[in-house]
């Protein structure tokens, strides 16, 4: 844990955008691979993916405090015993946080998914840097449209929203309207594998973005589903339209995503990796989030 509480006393000043600070995880700290620390400001979120003892907690709160006297925190325990405790202070209601200028509601005290998936920071800067104006967007597993409000700020005309779960979509909506960019978002609670009908009439689309869960039984499970989803591609993607591939499996690798791709579309040319934040380095790449993207032929549209 030390290496933790180095980084606490280390850090200068809280950051404004909401942002990874530590990186147990990645495995560059040991005895740190359970640890993860972040700022949703004004609040600091400390997750543990194995229960942490009194006096551990005992322990970051007094570095916690020593650093930031008024901060907010709240600690989440995953696994076995889940658990999530607001430590000190407390949390905003509505909590609405900033990336890039982007303003998002976040809902740390409810559930392991917080509404901002702080990771995919990068992949939404690569959307932001590579939509054309006027473009057509398709969002698939959208969550609560994180990459919808970007691809509507940087110019695109249209993106079309689809998840299972109504309630993420709803969070999605008052995204948007923060961001003042309601014209042009469409919400779809839909099962994907239920709806390619709907969803290739209302193509082609200039980019298609794919976030899955890795495993979500009932709708998605990456080591049968993901080649079903590259297999549709191709015919959703108009001509030199781009994809944005992303996969966060820690026993997938980057060969399974690619090879998916490979054997499925094989007509899409392979661009290149997204980077991770750098704070979220890892000792493996193959172990860390997955965001490749991919270009349908320049010629005539696909059937």
């Amino acid at each position: 844990m030390q290496a933790l509480l180095d980084a606490i006393a280390a850090m200068a000043v809280l950051p404004t955008d909401a942002q990874r600070l530590f990186h147990g995880r990645g495995g560059l700290h040991p005895g740190c691979e359970h640890l993860a620390l972040d700022a949703y400001p004004p609040v600091l979120l400390l997750t543990s993916f194995k229960p942490l003892a009194e006096d551990e907690l005992a322990t970051i709160a007094t570095a916690i405090a020593a650093r930031w006297p008024e901060v907010p925190w709240v600690y989440q325990c995953r696994g076995e015993r889940a658990e999530t405790r607001l430590m000190a202070g407390s949390v905003p209601e509505p909590h609405v946080v900033t990336e890039a200028g982007t303003r998002y509601v976040v809902h740390l005290l409810r559930g392991q998914n917080h509404g901002l998936f702080l990771d995919m920071a990068e992949g939404r800067r690569w959307v932001r840097e590579h939509i054309k104006p006027g473009a057509k967007v398709l969002n698939l597993f959208a969550y609560t449209c994180a990459f919808s409000v970007v691809a509507l700020q940087a110019g695109a005309s249209e993106v079309v929203n689809v998840d299972m779960a109504s309630g993420a979509l709803a969070i999605g909506r008052t995204n948007h309207e923060l961001n003042g960019v309601k014209a042009g978002a469409k919400f779809l609670a839909h099962d994907i594998f239920n709806s390619w009908g709907k969803l290739t009439r209302g193509g082609p689309y200039d980019l298609v973005i794919c976030d899955p869960p890795s495993f979500q039984k009932g709708s998605f499970v990456a080591t049968k589903d993901y080649a079903r989803l590259a297999k549709r591609l191709p015919a959703l993607l108009a001509p030199g339209g781009l994809a944005l591939l992303c996969l966060n499996a820690p026993e997938l690798g980057l060969d399974f995503l690619r090879d998916a791709v490979a054997e499925n579309a094989p007509e899409l040319e392979f661009i290149g990796r997204v980077a991770n934040p750098a704070v979220f380095k890892d000792v493996s790449e193959d172990r860390g989030l997955k965001v490749l993207a991919y270009r349908a032929p320049a010629g005539a549209e696909h059937a």
